[in-house]
């Protein structure tokens, strides 16, 4: 008997963006990177293109890098203390981007200045040549005196800014649009929130061929079932047709996988849990490879080990040939 073609045909595919500008685009980055692009659920490439490889940043943070698990700072060593060295140590590390996180800004970690800050992005800038995601420091007074600043100082170098949410948007939309970078748009997991917050920022005139979805990430063990079933449903939508789901999406891995307990707990205090120096990197790894399978184009991620399991998932998933 015939095998049944189960094969669904979408109506369409998810946006292609593309982040970091080299010479040729007015910018200094070696190369681009395009996430999205996919017309089919994920992997599935008898259904239709998978679309462009997942791409993978490594985090690092301005200020407060020492107060990171053990097991990562016997990766970065001193390099945490110099947002430009731990740069370059993040891309001996395979990244394909590196995403500076302002933490400095926050009030509670020495509130810098807006100069100070991008002072920092443009050594960051300066150190490396991958293209650059800049994320505030999650306290919307603050990220709105300092974000436009670091806009202003990376401009022309088509950078990936975050985070812009449903009540605190417009003032970042306004320097994206300035300075020509892209924008992370974040929802806390709901699909109704993520879709008014799209056409927010497209109401003030910005593209939503643009922009980047970021529905709130959540660790293996920690939530993780809900996040997935939010961005399975998410692309679905999006694949039907949806303009305001067709984004491509970042999932924050690293944050969030290095504070689980079972990722940084003493293996006293976890007997039969294995070395904790390979929990930790196993738990981020493991994490970010599920949300590969809800549709995930950008995973921002920490330790070396993790990411050189991670790119070995997606070579393994891109090689599967179209039927």
């Amino acid at each position: 008997m015939k095998a049944q073609d189960t094969a669904t045909k979408w109506a369409a595919a998810i946006n292609e963006v593309r982040i970091g500008a080299t010479p040729a685009d007015g910018g200094t980055r070696r190369n681009t990177v395009t996430i999205g692009g996919a017309q089919c659920v994920p992997w599935l490439a008898y259904e239709g293109k998978t679309g462009n490889r997942p791409a993978i940043a490594v985090e690092i943070w301005d200020r407060g890098g020492e107060t990171w698990p053990g097991a990562l700072l016997e990766q970065y060593g001193d390099c945490v203390k110099d947002p430009a060295a731990w740069a370059k140590k993040a891309a001996e590390f395979g990244a394909d981007l590196i995403c500076l996180k302002l933490m400095g800004a926050h009030p509670a970690m020495g509130g810098i200045s807006a100069r100070e800050a991008a002072d920092t992005v443009k050594s960051v800038l300066a150190a490396v040549d991958l293209p650059l995601i800049v994320w505030g420091c999650d306290v919307n007074e603050r990220d709105n005196e300092v974000l436009p600043k670091c806009s202003e100082a990376a401009k022309g170098e088509n950078c990936l800014f975050g985070t812009i949410k449903e009540k605190n948007y417009r003032t970042l939309v306004a320097s994206c649009l300035a300075d020509g970078h892209k924008l992370l748009a974040e929802s806390p997991l709901d699909i109704n929130i993520a879709k008014q917050l799209n056409v927010l920022a497209h109401d003030v005139g910005y593209p939503l061929e643009q922009l980047v979805i970021f529905p709130t990430t959540a660790a293996l063990g920690y939530g993780f079932e809900y996040v997935y079933s939010i961005m399975e449903r998410s692309r679905l939508a999006g694949l039907g047709g949806d303009p305001l789901l067709r984004q491509p999406t970042l999932c924050d891995v690293g944050l969030q996988a290095w504070r689980a307990k079972e990722a940084i707990t003493a293996e006293d205090a976890l007997p039969g849990f294995g070395p904790v120096g390979a929990r930790g990197p196993l738990w981020e790894a493991i994490t970010a490879t599920n949300y590969l399978q809800a549709g995930a184009d950008l995973l921002v991620m920490r330790h070396p080990g993790s990411i050189r399991l991670v790119k070995e998932s997606i070579d393994r998933l891109c090689s599967v040939p179209a039927a």
